[in-house]
Parts: structure tokens; sequence; C-alpha cells
């Protein structure tokens, strides 16, 4: 009589391996994901505040700003961001149209638009 040999083949353990292996892989993809996300989001909200900041300053002054480009530099939580305010007529001589664009490094992060009326 033979004796039963128990345990699993080289075959088996390689294919659970690989599965093991894959696995782990999607989970770095996924967690790789969810930091450029947060990352993203963090990057929006201190955009969104320089860009007001900028839109309010210009309310408070309480002058029409002159028509044409400017450009602030903006440091929020450590972080450098760039303003491009554009501000431009419209058919309105009332109003003005500005637009303040947020940049991190050479990057747009996000635009806001405004409009302004004679005080």
């Amino acid at each position: 009589m033979r004796a039963v040999q128990r345990g699993f083949t080289l075959v088996e353990v390689l294919v659970a391996l690989g599965i093991v292996a894959i696995t782990l892989m999607a989970g770095m993809q996924a967690t790789g994901a969810l930091t450029r996300n947060a990352q993203r989001q963090s990057d929006l909200l201190l955009a969104q505040m320089c860009a007001e900041n900028e839109l309010i300053r210009i309310r408070l002054a309480r002058q029409m700003p002159g028509v044409g480009d400017s450009s602030i530099s903006c440091q929020q939580a450590g972080l450098a961001l760039n303003v491009a305010l554009a501000v431009r007529p419209t058919p309105n001589p009332n109003f003005l149209r500005i637009d303040a664009q947020v940049f991190k490094d050479a990057d747009p992060v996000l635009r806001l638009s405004t409009v302004l009326g004679r005080y």
C-alpha cells in the first residue's frame, strides 16, 4: 500500500500567490487614487479661499478697478498659489466683469468670475 501524500502542489501555491499579488496591486491603486483625490480637494479649497479673498478685497476697496490683467501671489496653509485677475468691461459701463484664476505652479486649479457694479 502506498502512503498518501498531503499538501499543495507547486502550481497551486503559485496560483494563490498570483491572486494575492493582483489583489494587493488593486488595493495600492485604490489607495493612490484616494490620496490624489484628497490632495486635489485640499488644493481646490485653498484656491477658492485665495480667489474669494482677492474678489472681496476688490469689493471692499469701493472703487472700480482698472481694466486689465494683474497677478497676485497667495500663501494658504503653506501652499504657494498665484491668482491671475482679469478685469474686463461689459456692455453696461456701470459694471465690470472680474475673473480670478488660481494656479498652482503653472497648472490651473480654479476659476471664479463675478460682476462688480459702481457704488
